[in-house]
């Protein structure tokens, strides 16, 4: 068979060179790889022959044994036992999971609920601190008020007496620039009536040191004379008549018109003058 395919290639192949006119270097070239190639084709032809040699199997021999009832009995009672200790304790498992399990729900719950106690009485302690803060700013507030109050008031109780010292001050300067001044004018008022008389009046031969005559004259506001009395005569009758003449004499006395209605009513609405032979004196 080989030798037939080989034959039947040269003939293909010089075919090919009478026809095709290749040069020998390609013949050789593809007579080389039909030869490998045909080699090749052999060589597996002879693989797969030995291949296919039978292998004798191995014998396998069983043996039947009876087994005894009763043994299978308690075989059975055993796996049956098995089976139930088997069950019983995946029961028991299950059991103890469902146990821990709801241990676990019971713990978590009572963790919950520790927790929201927690938050409750955080809250409720933060509600009461707020309070509180806010008690104490109010009692803060009012007490800063009441010491800003009470400031006030001594601030205006101390004005209020420095008010008062400079009033009574003022007044009591005013009093005593009033009382100068109503002093200076009763002064001069009564010295200015005084030189007046001195200047008209004449004395009697029969003036003596030791006589004393006092009278008392009524005025107007004005200084126009409404009256004179004697309160108290010298005993010499001319002593007296010469003091109620120089009195008479020396009114009006104008210059009383220029004095305050109360200086004049409190001073000289009613005035004493004392007749001396020495001097005029009030």
């Amino acid at each position: 068979m080989i030798y037939s395919v080989l034959d039947q290639m040269n003939s293909f192949y010089h075919n090919l060179i009478i026809y095709n006119g290749y040069p020998l270097s390609v013949i050789i070239a593809v007579s080389f790889h039909s030869l490998l190639l045909a080699f090749l084709i052999w060589l597996q032809s002879n693989a797969n022959e030995q291949s296919l040699e039978l292998v004798q199997p191995t014998i396998i021999k069983a043996l039947f044994i009876d087994e005894n009832p009763q043994v299978r009995n308690q075989r059975v009672m055993e796996q049956q036992r098995i089976a139930r200790m088997q069950l019983e304790e995946q029961n028991r498992i299950l059991q103890e999971r469902e146990t821990e399990q709801e241990m676990e729900r019971e713990r978590q719950r009572q963790e919950d609920e520790q927790q929201r106690a927690a938050l409750r009485e955080r809250a409720e302690l933060e509600r009461l601190q707020r309070e509180e803060e806010l008690e104490r700013q109010q009692q803060e507030r009012e007490e800063s008020e009441r010491r800003e109050l009470a400031e006030r008031e001594e601030l205006e109780r101390q004005q209020e007496a420095e008010r008062n010292r400079q009033l009574e001050e003022n007044a009591a300067e005013a009093q005593a620039e009033a009382a100068r001044t109503e002093f200076e004018l009763v002064q001069s008022a009564t010295a200015i009536i005084q030189q007046a008389v001195q200047q008209v009046w004449n004395r009697p031969p029969s003036a003596r040191n030791g006589m004393r005559a006092i009278l008392q004259i009524q005025m107007l506001p004005t200084g126009e004379l409404l009256d004179v009395r004697i309160t108290q005569t010298s005993g010499d009758a001319a002593f007296d008549r010469a003091s109620e003449n120089a009195v008479y004499s020396a009114a009006p006395f104008t210059e009383l018109r220029d004095l305050p209605i109360n200086i004049f009513n409190a001073n000289f609405r009613t005035l004493s003058l004392i007749f001396q032979p020495e001097d005029l004196l009030n």
